[in-house]
């Protein structure tokens, strides 16, 4: 167990102003926590360096909100939060974007440097724990359909970075997703040897499997869906239709055609025996996932059969929308890093196919959004489990918090209740430092400074790491590595703590068991959280020449592209991204968008007008995907 020099500092957070310490998108929530401070004390945003007074609010609740605080130019300027009575607050930014630009790149280089090997085929299986690809995972870590998601959702920014394993000709994040195919397809009947597993695989009275094999067609049922829409120009088609058939061939057989329930046996403390669920096997909602995957690939083939995966995926989620318990925590904080799974699984199939939906599935999300919100009013804005426990006494959350965001994200965008988003940012601040212990979630460790593996504007990191640990994430960039405990949690006037002894210094992995140790699916669900952020946000539409919006071409009138995304990769100078623009006549292109200025995060170019009546131009790719239509007289 390693103490970070920043440890000290942990123990003075609640002296301090706590905010988001990298910063806040413009246009989103953005709150800070002033603990202890009565309602109604002033509150200043100020310059960092010039001082300068530019936003004043009061606090409510120990907290302030500064939401409608946008810098027009921010370019690197960065501000601070005063409160009289705690000392000032670190410095930090306000940027279009700012989040998914800081973290996005971080979220799936992880997965680079956490596998178990290198060689997808010929892999190290028996000297990984769980067998991999992650190390400390198996194929339940499901890293190939949430990479698939994070491409998806902000494709333009994720072909910037080719340098590593795309040999300069193929995006890093694409690369990536086709080693995870290749492991998952190696890996079809694969049961072990692998290094060690805190339990077996399978149900009650069946063999025991050592790995978990049958989660390798999630993976590849992901990939399918992705060929025909994006993957194209990366895989072949003979690999591609070997990993379709290796799906066809073994779905039912491997129960993939329904929710699976306790498959997985633990011994750990935290979850022994069978349970319903579990993150290390079988998480509630994945039917949903892969079914769907596989729906949206037989759509394309000649001779699919799309309709049995897609009456599949919903039995699914009308087995969500039946015994879904909000109020058994083994359906909801308990089940960690899986919880997120399922009213994901939800959104995913509003977002993909929201007529084939089963009645009751928005319903049902509306309700865990609702049941969230409820149990989320605090001052952090965080989501305790009940009156006396906020969080649990011993183990971290990080399936909490950097996952629920994009549950939140995901929920309020197919519900159309942009209200909730503030909700979703505050967990993201909760990663970032707007916690008691008023750190990152990951150590600031030297060792990942230099190797780029963290987040600029970050001052105090998670004061504990647990660098040799099962996973090995010392040197893996943008670990997670720990969450507060109950204890670190402060109560207001008249709450009480269910423990009361009180060293958040001491909360390491021998005496308060997995206090401390990031774990690849925690940050998977980090990675969705990132995925799902920007669907409000980004957009796509036909302006003219002030930027007003276009649904008819004006005989004469200059018309533009306009895409507002986060492409901004070079703060000090205009970006360019793309779009693809579909005419009437079927034709599919992709056009070029160049940034209006540096760091607006718009980007348009003029539009090629050709004899098609309609154009449509659009971005991102599945649910993602956003559209603008033009009519030309």
């Amino acid at each position: 167990m390693v103490l970070s020099q920043t440890a000290i500092a942990q123990s003075d957070a609640l002296k301090r102003t706590l905010v988001n310490q990298a910063g806040y998108n413009t246009g989103e929530s953005k709150r800070l926590v002033a603990w202890g401070i009565p309602d109604g004390t002033p509150f200043t945003i100020e310059g960092a360096v010039t001082g300068h007074l530019l936003y004043k609010g009061v606090i409510k609740n120990y907290s302030g909100d500064f939401t409608a605080f946008n810098p027009v130019y921010p370019g690197t300027e960065e501000y601070v939060a005063k409160v009289n009575g705690l000392n000032p607050s670190v410095p930090f930014q306000v940027k279009p974007f700012f989040q998914e630009l800081l973290s996005s790149k971080l979220a799936y280089e992880f997965f680079i440097d956490v596998r178990g090997s290198t060689d997808p085929e010929h892999s190290d299986e028996a000297k990984v724990y769980g067998g991999g690809p992650s190390r400390d995972g198996g194929a339940f870590t499901l890293e190939a359909p949430f990479e698939l998601l994070l491409y998806a959702s902000n494709p333009a920014l994720f072909d910037n970075w080719k340098n590593e394993m795309g040999k300069d000709s193929v995006p890093d994040l694409i690369a990536l997703i086709l080693w995870h195919a290749e492991f998952a397809y190696y890996h079809l009947s694969y049961n072990g040897p692998v290094a060690t597993r805190h339990g077996w695989l399978g149900y009650d009275g069946t063999p025991k499997m050592k790995y978990d094999y049958w989660n390798t067609l999630d993976q590849l049922a992901a990939v399918c869906a992705a060929y025909h829409t994006f993957l194209k120009p990366y895989l072949s088609e003979e690999k591609y239709q070997r990993y379709r058939h290796a799906c066809l061939e073994n779905w039912k057989a491997y129960d993939r055609h329904k929710e699976v329930r306790y498959w997985t046996y633990s011994t750990k403390w935290v979850d022994p025996g069978y349970q319903e669920f579990n993150e290390m096997g079988n998480a509630f909602g994945q039917s949903v996932f892969r079914n769907l995957f596989m729906y949206l690939c037989e759509q394309q083939e000649k001779d699919g059969k799309p309709e049995q995966f897609l009456h599949w995926a919903q039995e699914g989620a009308e087995d969500i929308i039946r015994n879904w318990n909000f109020n058994n925590p083994r359906h909801m904080w308990w089940i960690r890093n899986a919880e997120h799974i399922t009213p994901q699984a939800l959104a995913f199939f509003l977002l993909v196919a929201p007529e084939k939906a089963p009645a009751g599935t928005s319903g049902k999300l509306q309700g865990w959004l609702d049941f969230i919100l409820s149990n989320s009013r605090n001052p952090w804005e965080y989501r305790v489990h009940s009156d006396t426990e906020w969080a649990h006494p011993k183990t971290k959350e990080l399936g909490g918090a950097p996952a629920l965001g994009g549950s939140i994200f995901a929920a309020a965008y197919v519900l159309n209740k942009p209200a909730a988003r503030e909700q979703a940012w505050s967990q993201i601040n909760f990663v970032f430092g707007l916690n008691p212990l008023g750190a990152h979630f990951s150590n600031k460790s030297s060792e990942r400074l230099n190797i780029d593996g963290y987040w600029k504007g970050v001052e105090y990191g998670w004061p504990q790491a647990h660098p040799n640990g099962f996973g090995k994430l010392g040197l893996v960039r943008g670990t997670l590595d720990g969450t507060p405990l109950d204890a670190d949690f402060p109560r207001l006037p008249g709450q009480v703590k269910e423990i009361t002894s009180k060293d958040t210094l001491t909360d390491k992995i021998g005496s308060h068991p997995y206090a401390t140790e990031g774990w690849a699916i925690s940050n998977r669900g980090w990675m969705a959280t990132l995925t799902f952020s920007s669907l409000h946000a980004i957009n796509i539409q036909f302006v003219d020449a002030a930027g007003r919006p276009l649904k008819r071409a004006k005989k004469g009138a200059a018309i533009f592209i306009e895409l507002k995304a986060p492409l901004d990769i070079h703060p000090d100078i205009p970006d360019w991204g793309w779009v693809e623009l579909k005419t009437d006549e079927d034709k599919v292109k992709r056009i070029v968008v160049k940034e209006t200025g540096p760091a607006t995060g718009v980007f348009r170019t003029v539009m090629p007008l050709s004899y098609a009546k309609k154009y449509i131009a659009g971005y991102g790719y599945w649910g993602f995907r956003k559209t603008a239509v033009l009519k030309v007289p």
